[in-house]
């Protein structure tokens, strides 16, 4: 294959195009896409393969959303390549990765052109599976058109499954591109992260898969609001605890392990819930209070900051000293009945109400709020 070797300081990669029928059998799906009639079923993945399982993770949401998104998105592309007569139906390069190192050959005369050779397996699509799942179906219904559509090609090889990475955040960091509750999940995989996102992003993990986390499978990580048993968007619960990090960073940056550091936060968040689950009783978790529901255990997170800073130590008896501590907000559990919580609380935006709800908590538990945090986006 004839390609153009770029050079860019120490970063290595290749410009080819590929006639629309050899890309598409050179690349594999890790998404699910849906044509009139037609489907692409996304290929299993090995579990060795880390780079595909990463991408297929960020890949998915719901299932209804994902079938319903990439359906339409599909179809809109799909219209324009019939549409498109004289400009390119697609313009912009697809963004292709292989683990393999290619032998590139340079031609008589020419550093940069040359030729390349193909991977041992299909390319990973790092950006580019909605247009080149769309050009496939195309193909399906104007076969004789393919000799005329080729497809500009930029191709990452022989790097590490953190490169991958860092290349699709790099390349879906914008808000219209990928939810913001997804690109938390790459904060420990990009070299240029800052560390309190990281060490904030460790937490909203570990409350997610921890068996001993009273939030354990309840963080929607998925981006869309869902009704499934979730009780906050993974993006929400990450603006608070790095809200909390930030505001203590100075501190926290001095300890010699880090990663010690943020299991032994996630230990206090823990106990916290767990002492808060004990004083709400029945009312934590139920349908008809707003207590599991975003706007209280965002309050609630900013408490657990408030005692943290003055009462974190010992860690032994925490949990009962803190259930304690919180047992008079026992005494207001009507408050959050889901009928007539927002006059209740009155606020002009959920900001507010969250402050306001902080607020009372921490003084009908007689918690000092000593630290005004930096202000996050909640």
């Amino acid at each position: 294959m004839l390609a153009t070797r770029i050079r860019q300081k120490d970063g290595l990669f290749y410009f080819a195009s590929y006639p629309a029928k050899e890309v598409l059998e050179r690349v594999r799906f890790i998404s699910r896409f849906y044509g009139e009639g037609e489907e692409i079923t996304p290929q299993s993945l090995p579990q060795q393969d880390e780079i595909a399982q990463f991408i297929s993770r960020i890949e998915r949401t719901d299932e209804a959303f994902q079938r319903q998104m990439s359906k339409a998105k599909v179809r809109q592309l799909r219209n324009f390549y019939e549409m498109a007569v004289s400009q390119p139906p697609i313009p912009g390069t697809v963004l292709l990765f292989t683990s393999d190192e290619l032998r590139f050959q340079s031609l008589p005369g020419q550093d940069s052109v040359g030729h390349l050779s193909e991977p041992a397996s299909k390319y990973l699509i790092i950006d580019g599976q909605h247009r080149l799942a769309a050009l496939k179906f195309y193909l399906m219904e104007h076969p004789a058109e393919a000799a005329s559509i080729n497809v500009p090609c930029v191709i990452f090889d022989g790097r590490s499954e953190d490169f991958a990475a860092e290349m699709f955040v790099i390349i879906n960091s914008t808000p219209t591109r990928i939810n913001k509750s997804h690109l938390v999940d790459l904060y420990e995989r990009v070299s240029w992260a800052d560390p309190d996102k990281r060490f904030a992003a460790r937490m909203v993990e570990d409350l997610y898969s921890e068996d001993d986390s009273p939030l354990q499978y309840r963080i929607n990580r998925l981006g869309g609001r869902s009704q499934k048993d979730k009780w906050i968007l993974q993006a929400e619960l990450f603006n608070e605890l790095h809200r909390w990090i930030s505001a203590d960073w100075r501190k926290i940056s001095r300890t010699s392990n880090l990663y010690r550091e943020s299991e032994r936060f996630y230990e206090i968040i823990r106990d916290f819930l767990k002492a808060a689950h004990k004083v709400w009783g029945d009312a934590w978790g139920h349908d008809s209070y707003q207590i599991t529901r975003p706007v209280a255990l965002k309050a609630m997170i900013r408490v657990c900051a408030d005692l943290a800073r003055s009462d974190a130590e010992p860690a032994q008896g925490r949990i009962k000293r803190w259930e304690e501590r919180l047992s008079p907000w026992a005494e207001h559990r009507a408050q959050f009945k889901g009928d007539g919580f927002y006059e209740r609380f009155p606020a002009k935006r959920q900001t507010e109400r969250v402050s306001r709800i902080h607020r009372d908590l921490a003084r009908w538990a007689g918690i000092e709020i000593k630290t005004k945090a930096r202000a996050t986006k909640s």
